[in-house]
């Protein structure tokens, strides 16, 4: 797998609860009495739907564009060079300086997988820090509606979803925390384990 489809593939896991319309996220209604105290939310369209959510759905792509960058950056170079070296004869010399493009290929890919984790890492950190926020949200409207029994509303195959604390709750959160900024997450790097 190339790295562009490592990088394209984690942009997309990032944002794909804000790429998909929130009535394409919940139960279709199949009408009925209104279950008191009975309450549903969906989190993803919480996460898609709040300013801070599509700020930091914006800054992931932000990021894993820019780690895509450093990687395309080197990866050319190196691309170039093995097919340059496609054209020469079979000799040490030739051998020898594809082991050394093998060996910085290998690095490079390390460094792209590296790069990918401290992405995720930067992704599961800015939600918790949503997560957090919303919280105290959840807490309030679900008191204000006299909830007994809160459940995931993509879990509800249909009924009525009068008792949807989702619209609130993203007001409320909205309310609280417009955006997040933040940085990618630095991660140590692990010692490349010798090839056997």
């Amino acid at each position: 797998m190339t790295n562009r489809f490592i990088f394209a593939a984690l942009t997309l896991a990032a944002v794909a609860g804000a790429a998909l319309p929130a009535a394409a996220q919940q139960a279709q209604p199949l009408g009925g009495p209104v279950i008191p105290g009975v309450c549903l939310l969906s989190r993803e369209a919480v996460f898609a739907n709040a300013a801070a959510g599509k700020a930091a759905s914006a800054r992931l792509q932000e990021l894993a564009a820019m780690a895509q960058t450093e990687i395309e950056t080197e990866r050319q170079p190196l691309e170039t060079q093995l097919r340059a070296l496609e054209g020469q004869p079979d000799n040490a010399a030739r051998r020898q300086r594809a082991e050394a493009l093998a060996g910085q290929w290998q690095a490079l890919q390390q460094k792209a997988a590296h790069a990918n984790q401290e992405v995720e890492a930067t992704r599961l950190k800015a939600m918790e820090r949503i997560a957090n926020e919303a919280q105290p949200a959840i807490a309030q409207v679900y008191a204000a509606k006299a909830c007994g029994l809160l459940l995931d509303r993509n879990s509800a195959l249909g009924g009525n979803f009068a008792n949807d604390l989702t619209a609130e709750v993203v007001q409320l959160l909205d309310s609280r925390l417009s955006t997040i900024t933040f940085e990618r997450e630095r991660l140590p790097q692990v010692a490349a384990q010798p090839a056997r």
